[in-house]
């Protein structure tokens, strides 16, 4: 966002305004120091009981934010409001990242740890996700599969997708799948369109697909695959990394056994 903030000492009271980076925190050790997240970060659980709400990742409560009197508030381009932001930044230390692809997240976790003290840990961790992700790489790579088209719906009524530039679309090339979505960030699929994708993976989140949709979905795109996918493992880009490559592989799997 081409801002610099200044901390003139390791921070001892955070508030995080993103879920997988709230997660990211406690990873990191920062058991104490998180003192407010929002109604959304429900990683760890005791966290989410025992943490104060500060609202949504798009409505902020200011004032449950000035009560706890933060001396870092990190949050996230996409997932927060402008407007939010820009009045927070007034009182205090806010960092933000904006992620699109492994690389950024990788970034994302060794700025936080730089910032909060715990960069031995997060370099210890950006080691694991880049173990696993080559991991995942290498088994796509012997396996030599093909190459099939994927709509990723994030969204239902109106049907809304995963589309270029998006940290969705950057895992679905580690999977060594293509996006059937032509245009960039999250359009609208187009259900006139002659043509099919070969899956239609249906996202656990931010619209909970369940196993309901997809006959519903089979109905309108007789020519697709429709499968429900795990959201978090495909769009959190904290600690969630170390587990996605393991269930990547067990996906591809299971399409190609089918």
């Amino acid at each position: 966002m081409n801002r610099s903030i200044r901390l003139e000492k390791t921070p001892q009271r955070i508030i995080s305004l993103v879920p997988s980076q709230t997660e990211l925190l406690h990873t990191l050790g920062l058991e104490q120091e998180v003192v407010g997240i929002t109604k959304f970060c429900i990683y760890p659980d005791h966290w989410f009981r025992g943490k104060h709400r500060i609202g949504g990742t798009k409505a902020v409560s200011f004032d449950k934010i000035e009560a706890l009197n933060p001396d870092l508030i990190i949050g996230n381009k996409e997932e927060n409001e402008r407007t939010d932001i820009e009045i927070l930044e007034k009182e205090f230390p806010i960092w933000m990242s904006d992620i699109f692809n492994l690389e950024d997240a990788l970034n994302m976790i060794e700025g936080i740890g730089d910032l909060v003290g715990k960069k031995a840990k997060a370099t210890e961790l950006i080691s694991t996700i880049n173990k696993e992700f080559s991991d995942l790489k290498q088994w796509v790579e012997d396996n030599q599969l093909e190459k099939k088209s994927v709509a990723y719906v994030i969204w239902n009524d109106p049907i809304y997708c995963a589309g270029g530039n998006t940290f969705i679309d950057a895992m679905l090339q580690y999977c060594g799948l293509t996006n059937f979505i032509g245009q960039d960030r999250y359009p609208e699929l187009d259900e006139a369109s002659s043509e099919s994708p070969d899956y239609i993976f249906l996202s656990s989140e931010p619209f909970p697909f369940k196993t309901r949709h997809i006959a519903e979905y089979e109905e309108k795109f007789p020519n697709s695959k429709v499968k429900i996918v795990d959201g978090e493992l495909f769009s959190w880009y904290g600690s969630k990394l170390t587990e996605a490559p393991r269930y990547f592989r067990s996906l591809l799997e299971s399409l190609t056994s089918n």
